[in-house]
């Protein structure tokens, strides 16, 4: 293994070259410091040493001491320039910014602060930097907003806000550094230590406000996570009382974040979506990827639009087949207004949305099939319907075609039941909306040639979306482990709790919406479809309720028709519609299981448990059955696809460790209404985690490291009634 080192070679014009050489393991950290360390005092002391070029790889580097940048890099009394390439990101940028300037390679260099997305804040002075050489706004954009969209910046940008003092091309790169260093050292150019820097700072007045809106918006789009607010209050510290007291309270908070829940959760998150690029025989056999340079998109709905929209702009040539001119047009119409929004939204310059809506084509037959590397179909959930196009695609379409379905449930083997292609088909399982959501849930069955999986796995990295390799069952992965999670929900309905409660606290837990305005979005329609599947392949845990049935006999369907659990009105958050409830009174009469026909007594946190604890035990099925290569497949995808709060990782095993008694009352609660009438229903979590007597997969961490949640102690068994 290649080890970690710190190296300097002294040139015939006194600039020291210390170079960085880090291999990809973190845990070999103190290895560079303790080289950097002995390197810059060497530097200090020779006296053909006239000023310090610091190089190499500092893409993957973690936090420093203060110690390194501000006692031996940036007070020492010799210049250093960082000579930047790639990545300088975290600790490495962090690591720059100490030096007394940045110049930057052009044009591939990127420039950030991601520690956020990791629950903690930058530790080596990124807090207090960064602010004093760009300004305040722009710094915050870059630590903040970075945990949403991982925002990170060209040397060219960095040029222009000052983080960068100038911009080289990659071959010139170190001519230029050694010769800044030069300029400084001779005092040609400014010795700018930039913790002492003020001047882009503000007012105080201004710093406040900035700094008083930041906070709102973090409490909305971070409201779970400290580590937003911790970062504005250590870099208002070094504002008022001066950078080096910033540094000692981000030494300080940085090291209380990394030890939270929080942190451990996006921490493992994020090793999570760097693990599931090996799948077992496929990407270790040797094969090579085929480029598809065509793809044929069967149906122009909100599925079939999105997964066009998303071909196109990554410059994959797209076929949209309709069943008439009128659904076509619709289905083009949406595209186009996809790319628009892109547009308006400044995601996708004008030029960029123009070449993409080149490559669409739409078609009512399959003519044009007869070139396309693979297809893509995604029409309604009806079996039938799918068998006939697919045995119809295998006569259309060339022998090297792959024949994809974006089923959300139905199993493969039933899909190509009736085809001799069988090692063809395979699934390419988007979600809504399928340009904006990151997952593609790729489903094998026992049939599939490696060839195709490997094959579509690269077509999801180019259209920027995580590939994760499941198994073929009905659900998959994320809908199977998913589906207990609006069965729980409709039977806490049922036994008399409130519909808009159960949401808020689902919300409030840190999903973007609770499950029944999740129904309203999808449309009922696909309840109904996904639940007969459900029910069919797994009908000894299925709690069927009449309530989706009810709503569609009154004329509701969710959004679609703009009325469901909410009210939807353009321009309008939706809002709850008190006219629902007399529709949910009927479906509990019809149900007739509250214990003794009054709502049952239960408290917040208990909802949540009902409802989760649900979705980590089908998760431990899942995992049984071999659906999944890897716990860690699951949770990222449960992140992806069903956008389960990353920082909630290991919350189910966490949870049960902390409180078994929990399981076993919502268990026992479950059995005394006796909601299921055949024994095994739900299957008994207890049978599945390990306390002391029989709880094997959770608490051993074999299984689910899905979800954390905070510290708390309670148990209040669920009772029948408020008494």
């Amino acid at each position: 293994m290649k080890q970690a080192r710190v190296t300097m070679e002294v040139g015939n014009d006194g600039v020291a070259i210390v170079t960085i050489s880090n291999p990809p393991v973190n845990a070999l950290a103190l290895t560079i410091f303790d080289g950097l360390k002995e390197k810059f005092t060497e530097a200090m002391r020779r006296d053909d040493v006239k000023a310090v070029v610091l190089t190499g790889d500092i893409s993957v580097l973690p936090d420093a001491s203060v110690d390194i940048l501000v006692n031996v890099i940036e007070d020492a009394k010799k210049p250093t320039v960082a000579a930047i390439e790639g990545l300088a990101l975290g600790g490495g940028l962090e690591l720059a910014l100490g030096c007394h300037a940045r110049i930057a390679a052009a044009p591939k260099t990127q420039l950030g602060l991601p520690e956020l997305t990791l629950g903690v804040i930058p530790g080596s002075g990124g807090t207090q930097r960064l602010p004093r050489l760009i300004g305040l706004p722009k710094a915050l954009e870059i630590m903040l907003v970075a945990y949403h969209l991982i925002i990170s910046i060209t040397s060219e940008e960095g040029k222009k806000l000052g983080l960068v003092d100038a911009v080289a091309p990659s071959e010139e790169l170190l001519k230029v550094s050694r010769q800044w260093a030069l300029d400084i050292a001779g005092r040609r150019k400014p010795w700018i230590r930039s913790l002492h820097k003020t001047d882009k700072l503000g007012s105080l007045p201004e710093v406040h406000d900035i700094l008083k809106t930041a906070r709102q918006q973090a409490k909305q789009t971070a409201k779970n996570m400290p580590q937003h607010q911790a970062c504005l209050d250590v870099i208002e510290e070094g504002i008022i009382h001066g950078g080096y007291h910033g540094l000692l309270k981000e030494s300080k908070v940085f090291k209380e974040l990394v030890s939270t829940d929080t942190s451990k959760g996006l921490v493992h998150a994020f090793f999570c979506s760097k693990g599931n690029k090996k799948v077992p025989n496929v990407t270790d056999i040797g094969l090579k990827p085929t480029h598809i340079k065509k793809v044929a998109v069967i149906g122009g709905g909100l599925m079939g639009s999105g997964i066009a929209t998303t071909l196109i702009l990554s410059d994959i040539y797209v076929i949209l087949k309709e069943i008439n001119s009128e659904y076509l047009l619709k289905g083009i119409k949406a595209i186009e207004g996809n790319v628009r929004s892109l547009v308006s939204r400044k995601r996708l310059a004008q030029n960029k949305a123009e070449r993409a809506l080149l490559m669409l084509k739409g078609v009512l037959d399959y003519s044009e099939f007869k070139d396309v590397d693979m297809v893509i179909e995604a029409v309604i959930e009806n079996i039938s319907l799918k068998q006939k196009i697919f045995g119809d695609l295998e006569k259309a379409c060339p022998p090297h075609c792959i024949l994809a379905s974006n089923t959300s449930t139905i199993d493969f083997n039933i899909i190509g039941q009736k085809t001799e292609s069988q090692d063809r088909i395979v699934g390419a399982h988007f979600f809504s909306p399928a340009h904006v959501m990151p997952l593609l849930e790729i489903i094998r069955t026992e049939k599939t040639s490696p060839q195709v999986i490997l094959d579509l796995m690269t077509v999801g990295k180019t259209i920027k979306k995580v590939p994760v390799v499941v198994g073929n069952c009905t659900g998959f992965a994320v809908n199977r482990t998913f589906f207990p999670y609006q069965q729980a929900a409709h039977l806490l309905v049922n036994l008399g709790v409130d519909v808009f409660r159960i949401d808020q606290l689902i919300s409030n837990f840190g999903l973007p919406m609770g499950p029944f305005q999740l129904q309203d979005l999808a449309g009922y329609g696909v309840a109904v479809a996904t639940t007969k599947e459900f029910s069919s392949s797994f009908p000894d845990r299925t709690f069927e309720s009449p309530l989706v049935e009810l709503l569609l006999k009154n004329g509701r369907n969710g959004k679609n028709n703009g009325k469901g659990y909410y009210i939807y009105e353009k321009g309008s958050k939706p809002k709850p519609d008190p006219t629902v409830l007399p529709i949910i009174e009927e479906s509990r009469k019809l149900t007739n299981i509250m214990p003794g026909g009054k709502p049952m007594f239960i408290t917040d946190e208990e909802i949540v448990e009902m409802i989760l604890f649900p979705v980590v035990n089908e998760a431990c099925r899942v995992l049984d059955d071999g659906i999944v290569v890897r716990a860690s497949d699951l949770d990222i995808a449960s992140v992806l696809g069903m956008s389960f709060p990353s920082y909630r990782h290991h919350w189910g095993r966490s949870r049960v460790q902390k409180s078994p008694e929990v399981v076993r009352s919502i268990w026992e609660f479950l059995q005394t209404i006796k909601v299921f009438e055949r024994k095994g229903n739900w299957r008994h979590p207890l049978e599945e985690i390990d306390m002391d007597i029989d709880c094997k997969m959770w608490q051993s961490g074999k299984y689910i490291p899905l979800m954390n949640i905070e510290d708390r102690d309670y148990i209040s068994k669920p009772t029948a009634s408020g008494d």
